[in-house]
């Protein structure tokens, strides 16, 4: 991971779109099952839509009939997580480790090896294909 990234709402405005901006500066939600990613196959790797940071491999990626592209495992030391107690409900918020804007949260229904399904927002996640 790079250096860490820190701007102004100002200056997050001017780089994310207004959808981006409610979801990753705001802790926004998409709607599921028409978001970019959540039905994506591709072979690459999903990185942090604000800063870049690689957040998940491909491999990782499987279908949890969420309607929001879920993962098992992110790479190592690319996010963290804070307790979220929104509409009262407590949950696991995950948030990019290098910018630290909301992706989505974690929830410990997933599949093996780890338990874990990271569920994502799609607008938090730029894909780069494998060549």
């Amino acid at each position: 991971m790079d250096k860490k990234v820190t701007l102004t709402n100002d200056e997050w405005r001017k780089i994310l779109t207004p959808e981006q901006y409610s979801v990753m500066r705001e802790a926004g939600t998409e709607a599921a099952f028409c978001n970019a990613y959540w039905n994506h196959h591709g072979k690459g790797k999903y990185h942090c839509a604000a800063c870049d940071n690689l957040i998940f491999d491909a491999s990782t990626k499987f279908d949890s009939g969420t309607g929001w592209p879920s993962f098992y495992e992110p790479v190592k030391g690319s996010v963290r997580t804070v307790q979220d107690t929104s509409y009262g409900m407590v949950r696991q918020e995950v948030r990019c480790a290098r910018c630290d804007s909301h992706l989505g949260h974690v929830f410990d229904d997933g599949p093996a090896p780890t338990g874990l399904r990271y569920c994502m927002n799609s607008v938090s996640l730029k894909f780069v294909a494998e060549n």
